[in-house]
């Protein structure tokens, strides 16, 4: 693209909000009357704002990435946002939008099942839209890539439901750390594209439990939620070797799920001696693949990519196959992947396999990556009521499944490069203009919004 071709698509982005607005809408037209269907648990006589516009204002602190609830109390003060907002809302004008402190005290009393309910409808609605079908697995099956990572840390006792661990037991540099874990699992939707499905959180049920939870443990109610939700969703579960065990084999056939899991040697160490001795035997399959990747200022890579993978293995009355993939770049160590799977591979569809296995990484990267450290800060508290805490990070998980698809339907984005950072500071700025009827007119205006 050249200067003046880019100056003129930065131009256009004057207008953010309306583009945003208008992808949210394509794909979520009822998006606003499914957070008034949330079931409001404070008393009537003392609401003066609807759950809609609690929950909404909520969603925009995220998208636009603002720090702190303190912050978005600051930025929200603007007569245009308010305006903004409450046309959005379909509501009349109002002098404020809600402060922090009214937020966060209707979040301690909101199921976090009412959000998850929420989520759910819209997930629903994506898959229904068929807009996303070459993203299938084997043309198939939509993968879901489950894992966990850490949310909250205390030095001190926060709550009942914590977790503790303590480190350098019995010395005089004995710590103990209070910490709520998450166990997350999100759906691939395109190449760039994975938002959350489900979620559950890692937590003691009260207080001095013999036997604290854990991400296994969690995994088993997760499953019962998604197979509740979407019980005839065709699914493949990619998860890393923890899940390469007969309890998620035995889970998965009961819910007609298959699986593709990272496979170490220690996780199953019978099968994994008798597929080694297979493979130095020589009656292995195998396929190899040769690219060359050139570049401007160095000369070209060779990347040599091998395929080796036994079916027929059996763990504990389960159908196994593993595969290993080797790549080999020239001057650089053998990278090796390995994987376990209940589904047959053939020699057409294995380079699929492996394609789909390394996905998993997604969900460190392109999830709780790009939320930690990018956008969102999910690290960051919002309130230290442990109810409250599930809330804002379910309204986190739903903020970035609208702002995903505005990054990916909005094709300009990436032809001028914009950060992850700039995308959410820029809405932010676009939001201060007020919207116009000629706005409103083309955000419900029908169209074509386009993911690649």
């Amino acid at each position: 693209m050249g200067r003046k071709q880019e100056r003129a698509v930065k131009k256009a982005f004057q207008k953010d909000i309306v583009l945003f607005l208008k992808v949210e809408h394509h794909y979520f037209p009822n998006l606003v009357r499914e957070l008034s269907r949330v079931e409001d648990p404070r008393h009537p006589s003392y609401i003066d704002y609807d759950i809609e516009e609690i929950l909404y204002t909520m969603m925009l602190k995220n998208i636009f990435d603002l720090p702190s609830m303190q912050e978005m109390t600051n930025q929200f003060n603007q007569e245009e946002r308010v305006r903004n907002v409450c046309e959005i809302l379909g509501k009349s004008d109002r002098e404020f939008l809600p402060h922090y402190v009214t937020i966060n005290e209707c979040l301690k009393k909101l199921n976090p099942d009412e959000l998850e309910k929420v989520r759910n409808k819209l997930i629903k609605s994506l898959i229904r839209k068929r807009s996303f079908e070459e993203s299938r697995f084997l043309g198939k099956y939509w993968s879901i890539i489950i894992d966990a990572t850490g949310l909250f840390y205390f030095k001190e006792k926060h709550c009942e439901h914590c977790l503790k661990k303590t480190t350098k037991k019995g010395t005089a540099e004995e710590k103990t750390y209070y910490y709520h874990n998450v166990l997350e699992a999100k759906i691939v939707l395109g190449e760039n594209l994975i938002v959350s499905i489900a979620t559950e959180f890692i937590e003691n049920e009260k207080e001095d439990v013999l036997k604290q939870d854990c991400e296994l443990r969690a995994f088993k109610r997760l499953a019962e939620k998604i197979k509740k939700s979407y019980p005839r969703l065709p699914i493949c579960i990619l998860g890393d070797s923890l899940y390469a065990c007969a309890p998620v084999f035995e889970l998965c056939a009961q819910n007609k799920w298959h699986y593709l899991i990272r496979f170490k040697d220690g996780s199953i160490p019978t099968l994994a001696h008798e597929y080694q001795t297979i493979v130095r035997m020589g009656e292995n399959e195998y396929a190899k693949r040769i690219e060359e990747k050139r570049y401007l200022r160095k000369s070209k890579e060779t990347i040599i990519n091998e395929l080796k993978w036994v079916s027929e293995l059996v763990h504990k009355e389960h159908p196994l196959t593993v595969m290993t993939l080797e790549i080999e770049k020239e001057g650089k160590e053998k990278s090796v992947f390995q994987w376990i799977t209940d589904l047959k591979i053939t020699k057409n569809k294995a380079w699929e396999f492996a394609e789909t296995g390394r996905r998993r990484w997604m969900i460190e990267n392109e999830g709780f990556n790009i939320q930690k450290n990018h956008r969102y800060n999910i690290q960051h508290a919002n309130s230290l009521d442990n109810t409250a805490m599930k809330n804002h990070y379910l309204l986190t998980q739903i903020a970035d499944l609208v702002l995903q698809l505005y990054e990916n339907g909005i094709s300009e984005l990436r032809k001028i490069k914009k950060t992850i950072k700039n995308i959410s500071s820029d809405l932010l700025i676009s939001f201060s203009r007020q919207l116009t009827r000629e706005d409103i007119y083309f955000i419900r205006k029908r169209t074509c919004v386009s993911i690649s």
